[in-house]
């Protein structure tokens, strides 16, 4: 699919791809794809998701954060509310009908940021390893020298996983997440979300999830623990599990 770009973004041009959808999905809600801390819209869950929406004629739209991918912008600039406001501009002028959200790691916790501002547009949520507030843990596990660190630099570089780059976490990012934090309170907002957590996930605990459905007590929210899966959970069982619920939230929407 061709990138566009949206450019009345205040950090500059948002890269997105967008599927229309045909006769045959047109009942259906679109799909709207968010990507994790770091990620880009050109991962295996978002193009996959891409192709079986495609098979069914149901919109979808994917897209990078700014800072991200191919869209403008520095990633050491943002913040879990700039990115959030990067959502609410790819929902707000680019998805044509209501929505079914996907949010995988960093993009769960943008998710349910957005279904608290967007409640009217969303149909239901599908959690990927949600991870709603990991700035928190990011800084409960911060040692006195990286404290001292973020005070003297205002950032923080810690190894990655998935990359050769490492992850930086800034001073503005991390106060920020308190700000934008979801957890430990209870929300009003009713729209029904599937959680697929893996067991052997070591970014996100598994227990967020249980978290997640204490926060949502008016939400009806079902947990699909899948025991031998990790953070990624994007081989192809969990690619099926993930288009399955996608389909079932669609069509109860």
């Amino acid at each position: 699919m061709t990138i566009r770009y949206f450019s009345d973004n205040r950090n500059g041009k948002l890269a997105y791809v967008h599927l229309p959808a045909t006769k045959a999905g047109g009942a259906l809600p679109a799909v709207m794809f968010l990507g994790g801390f770091k990620s880009d819209m050109a991962g295996t869950k978002a193009v996959y998701l891409e192709d079986q929406c495609r098979l069914r004629g149901q919109e979808f739209v994917r897209f990078d954060y700014s800072g991200h991918g191919v869209s403008d912008g520095d990633f050491v600039d943002g913040t879990i509310g700039s990115w959030l406001a990067d959502a609410m501009d790819i929902l707000d002028h680019i998805v044509a009908r209501d929505v079914i959200l996907v949010g995988s790691s960093m993009g769960g916790w943008i998710s349910l940021r957005l279904l608290q501002e967007r409640e009217s547009r969303i149909k239901g949520f599908v959690g990927i390893a949600a991870a709603p507030d990991f700035t928190k843990r990011v800084k409960s596990e911060m040692s006195v020298a990286d404290h001292d660190m973020i005070a003297l630099l205002g950032r923080l570089e810690v190894p990655n996983d998935y990359s050769d780059e490492p992850y930086i976490f800034t001073r503005s990012l991390l106060e920020d997440g308190d700000a934008q934090s979801i957890l430990g309170q209870h929300h009003k907002v009713a729209v029904p979300m599937v959680l697929i957590q893996g067991k052997e996930d070591e970014d996100v605990p598994w227990q967020t999830a249980e978290r997640i459905n204490s926060a949502y007590p008016r939400a009806k929210i079902d947990i699909i623990y899948v025991e031998d899966g990790d953070h990624r959970l994007s081989r192809d069982q969990d690619l099926t599990l993930i288009n399955d619920h996608v389909m079932r939230l669609s069509s109860l929407a």
